[in-house]
């Protein structure tokens, strides 16, 4: 019997993590879509994605959840991002973003503290958010219900999640910048 060729997966973490048409333009990739309980995680050492974990019953993702490809952020893990969109995407879909800012936090498990910031950005052909261009410019509940979201789900994991500060577009772009590969 033959054996049966094993096909390369892509891998989304090596993607160009800018936008080279569009100055200012930063790739995400989708691992949670917006409305889910489900959290998504993208594996690489198996190709693909993977079931981490999820929420309990009446708790849901905000807005979409992804990481920048090609960096690496102070936890190991690519830069983490939220992406405010029109509609839910799907899990692996590439989405052009603008950065509107960077929440600084810090997250506590075990005892052991390690800085866990969460870019924020807009979808680049977003038509509802299209007039954002920073933190400001969002409804002062939507940031609070953000922060009360990341504190929340990291305590369903036994985790403490404390945010520092919020940051504007002009730090969240220093930030992808400092942690490129």
């Amino acid at each position: 019997m033959a054996k049966a060729k094993q096909k390369k997966t892509s891998d989304p973490t090596r993607l160009n993590p800018f936008d080279g048409k569009k100055p200012g333009v930063v790739i995400a990739v989708i691992e949670t879509p917006g409305g889910s309980r489900n959290k998504f995680k993208y594996d690489e050492k198996l190709g693909f994605y993977s079931l981490s974990g999820v929420l309990p019953e009446g708790m849901v993702f905000p807005h979409a959840f992804g990481f920048v490809p090609g960096t690496r952020a102070a936890d190991g893990d690519p830069e983490d991002i939220l992406i405010l969109m029109d509609e839910p995407t799907f899990t692996g879909c590439v989405v052009p973003t603008r950065l509107i800012g960077v929440m600084e936090a810090e997250q506590t498990e075990e005892g052991k503290t390690e800085r866990n910031d969460r870019l924020i950005a807009v979808a680049a052909h977003s038509r509802d958010y299209s007039e954002v261009k920073g933190l400001g410019d969002l409804n002062s509940n939507m940031l609070k219900e953000i922060e009360q979201f990341f504190i929340t789900y990291n305590k369903e994991k036994g985790k403490k999640f404390k945010v520092l500060r919020m940051r504007g577009p002009g730090q969240a772009l220093k930030m992808v910048k400092k942690s490129l590969l």
